[in-house]
């Protein structure tokens, strides 16, 4: 994430992933306040045994851009919402990257970082039987908690 304020948002997303057993780091790293930092932990990401990059930022929320042109690996920019624009700052920073260093954009807030965690969950399961049936299991328990609920039309 692009400030320690933008965990408000991206604790979401670390709990989606908790809670479907995968590891992941967590690291505040600002594309403008650490610009070094974030160059040496994006192109080395992939070494470190990254597989997927979730970044979130707000306001000029150059960070997914930033990493993305730093490594070969997905990256799932996340807009947290600002204070001045409600998150369409953010969202319009990470969507509107050039062609060829592509951003995978979610919504704005909590639905973008457990979005984001459940799509790098996907990701990962294209090559691991193991979170892939996690992952399904998710999946039918939401299902299921809808088929559950009160009908509030009945």
């Amino acid at each position: 994430m692009g400030s320690r304020s933008d965990w408000e948002t991206m604790h979401h997303a670390a709990e989606t992933l908790e809670a479907l057993e995968i590891e992941f780091e967590q690291r505040v790293v600002s594309a403008h306040r650490t610009p070094d930092l974030l160059f040496e932990y994006a192109a080395t990401a992939e070494e470190r045994g990254l597989r997927v990059l979730i970044a979130g930022a707000g306001g000029a929320a150059h960070l997914p851009g930033m990493a993305a042109a730093k490594t070969a690996l997905p990256v799932l920019g996340v807009p947290v919402e600002s204070k001045t624009l409600k998150g369409m700052d953010s969202l319009l920073s990470i969507v509107q990257m050039p062609a060829g260093v592509p951003v995978g954009t979610l919504a704005i807030g909590r639905p973008g970082a457990v979005n984001a965690a459940l799509l790098a969950v996907a990701i990962l399961a294209l090559g691991d039987a193991g979170i892939r049936e996690r992952l399904a299991a998710y999946r039918a328990a939401q299902t299921q908690a809808v088929l559950d609920g009160h009908d509030p039309t009945a």
